[in-house]
């Protein structure tokens, strides 16, 4: 789960595992993978740094990174 913050300044907790991509114009946008959409004050690399930082938290990236070194660079 990662905070965001929408443009009225309610701050909003989403699950960062459904994020299917995020929108950077003039506002920042972030579509889910449930159909719902947030337009959010924070920028798209805060967001990719948030995401990254709750899913080390939860041991996704981590288990990433040993199973390439297991496995190798791809080709």
């Amino acid at each position: 789960m990662i905070p965001v913050t929408r443009l009225n300044g309610t701050k909003v907790i989403i699950n960062a595992l459904l994020i299917e991509w995020v929108e950077e114009a003039a506002d920042t946008v972030i579509s889910l993978s449930t159909g719902n959409k947030l337009v959010v004050k924070e920028r798209a690399d805060e967001i990719i740094a948030l995401t990254s930082q709750y899913l080390g938290t939860i041991g996704l990236i981590n288990a990433n990174h040993k199973l390439e070194r297991l496995e190798g660079p791809a080709s």
